[in-house]
């Protein structure tokens, strides 16, 4: 048995492993290779222990911390019903603990990290629409139906006994675990020592039995001196492949490196400066950001529900509301000890086999910290409304939202890096950040075309090469060639703005449908990386007992 297997049956609290034993020869024999190829799945993922000192806090604070655990749970359980009907009966009827080991890690029975291929007998294709959506509802009954909250990120839609489609609000769709949740956080918000924070809470667990978040993402946009920070709800709307509409829940329990986080201050102030530069049409970029966007550089402790199915993300940037981003900016939230985790077991090996030996040396984590967390910046660049009257950004491109702002944020985040650095306010040098940025590529193409990342790095990939950013050699790495890099970040940015402001849909699924697929000799790299066995994730050790808390 493999020490990652070992490691994400921890993770996941499977506590032994026995293979069924079977009379039929043929079924043993088949169950056998139906392991095995399940067991090479887990096999994509390294094991990583979620930890940060917190002896300094107070009894209170722990105590506090405790109850945003259970809170966090809930999310939990509640996102694997916005997956699949039944989740926890389905994974009681399977036939291994390989079998339930990736059914946890991917919450359902479909491979989040190959397309979201079924890897459970008798299971077909994922429903594009999750669980949001009835799944004998096509996309054409959707849009002539008339009803005035369809479209909302906080409706369930189902069939009444006539057929007839109809809309659930998810504090009625779950209102046993919501009402648990928000007592959870009133009486955690009673433990806080941050007034702020204190605010937050409260007004979270009253957004939590209504669907209205605006009050309290003002909040959380306001907190400033809180050491323990708490993301919670429905906030992301990559689950649903239909429509991009429906958001899912989620939590992430974050303590702040106060240290780091100073490091980070000076850095929002350039939005404004930045906006006005962007290489792109003037009436593409009249919106001004906030100018109240915090960074600041975080150990998470837990992920729980939407962020910890699959690929596992390594900074947040929020609220995704666009009056709050409008009024007040955005936060964005490094996760320190996620991304060395990443750094060090994937990129770091990714480096040694598919980059020019001769600039393996500017893979860097201080540059892929930087591209990260200005990854997370760049999602308040550019625009919001589309130019045209078609409405905000994301209800124009639907789907294909989600990905295109991914690729949006990745290319403007390295833009952001190149410009700071040639205006002396970022150390380092853009050639780091360069040969680290076409690295990580090749470690999100990784999460697959299922992934909204995943698809906005296979579209910078295919874009790149065609305008000659890199070259491969013909020992099978990749060269970048820097003067390219720069036009071709230039050029994508400009692209992807224009079909966002002009809430262009059947041009961004042109892009999609040409850009956004694997090529042979793409799969030839990302074959040696599976061949050297290289981890595609990780999977957490996480909790309250990994923190010391029980």
């Amino acid at each position: 048995m493999s020490n990652i297997y070992k490691s994400a049956l921890f993770a996941i609290a499977i506590l032994s492993f026995s293979l069924q034993s079977c009379n039929n020869e043929p079924k043993a024999v088949k169950t056998k290779q139906v392991n095995s190829m399940v067991q090479a799945e887990l096999n994509k993922y390294v094991s990583f222990k979620l930890t940060t000192d917190i002896s300094k806090f107070s009894d209170n604070q722990k105590e506090m911390l405790s109850k945003l655990f259970e809170v966090a749970d809930i999310m939990n359980k509640i996102y694997k019903e916005e997956v699949l009907i039944n989740s926890d009966l389905k994974k009681s009827l399977l036939r291994s603990d390989e079998e339930k080991a990736l059914f946890t890690i991917n919450y359902g029975p479909w491979n989040r990290l190959k397309g979201n291929e079924a890897f459970v007998e008798g299971e077909g294709v994922k429903p594009l629409g999750a669980n949001f959506y009835p799944l004998n509802m096509s996309k054409l009954e959707f849009e002539r139906w008339e009803s005035e909250d369809k479209t909302s990120l906080y409706t369930f839609v189902r069939r009444n006994e006539n057929g007839d489609l109809y809309t659930i609000p998810y504090h009625e769709m779950f209102k046993e675990q919501v009402t648990k949740a928000s007592t959870l956080l009133t009486e955690a918000s009673e433990l806080a020592e941050s007034d702020d924070f204190k605010k937050y809470l409260q007004l979270r667990a009253k957004a939590l039995l209504t669907d209205n978040y605006f009050e309290s993402d003002m909040a959380w946009m306001e907190m400033k001196d809180n050491e323990i920070d708490f993301v919670v709800g429905p906030i992301e709307n990559y689950e649903d492949q239909l429509f991009g509409y429906k958001a899912a829940h989620e939590a992430f329990i974050l303590i702040k490196d106060i240290e780091w986080t100073e490091k980070l201050k000076k850095y929002a102030k350039f939005l404004p400066e930045l906006q006005k530069g962007l290489p792109v049409a003037d009436k593409y970029k009249t919106e001004k950001p906030g100018t109240d966007s915090d960074l600041g550089a975080y150990d998470v402790v837990f992920y729980a529900g939407d962020c910890n199915a699959g690929s596992k993300t390594i900074a947040i940037n929020l609220p995704n509301d666009e009056k709050v981003q409008l009024a007040k900016g955005s936060r964005r939230l490094q996760l320190k000890n996620a991304m060395q985790a990443k750094f060090d077991n994937i990129l770091i090996p990714i480096t040694g086999v598919l980059i020019d030996e001769r600039q393996r040396k500017h893979v860097k984590f201080d540059a892929f910290f930087a591209n990260t967390m200005f990854h997370e910046v760049a999602h308040g660049l550019g625009i919001k409304q589309t130019i045209n009257g078609k409405g905000n950004v994301r209800k124009s491109l639907k789907d294909k939202y989600s990905a295109l702002e991914e690729g949006k944020a990745d290319i403007l985040g390295l833009y952001m890096v190149d410009q700071l650095i040639k205006k002396g306010e970022l150390d380092g040098d853009i050639k780091d950040n360069m040969v680290t940025f076409m690295a990580g590529i090749f470690r999100s193409i990784r999460f697959g075309a299922s992934s909204a990342h995943g698809k906005a790095n296979l579209l910078r990939f295919n874009y790149f090469k065609e305008a000659g950013a890199f070259t491969e050699n013909t020992d099978g790495t990749y060269k970048v060639n820097f003067d390219k890099m720069e036009d071709a970040m230039n050029s994508l940015s400009d692209l992807i703005l224009t079909i966002q402001g002009d809430g262009d849909y059947d041009r961004v699924t042109e892009l999609m449908n040409k850009q956004g697929v694997i090529g042979k000799d793409l799969q030839n790299s990302l074959d040696k990386l599976s061949e050297a066995k290289i981890p595609v994730d990780v999977v957490w050790e996480q909790g309250p007992s990994i923190l010391g808390l029980k």
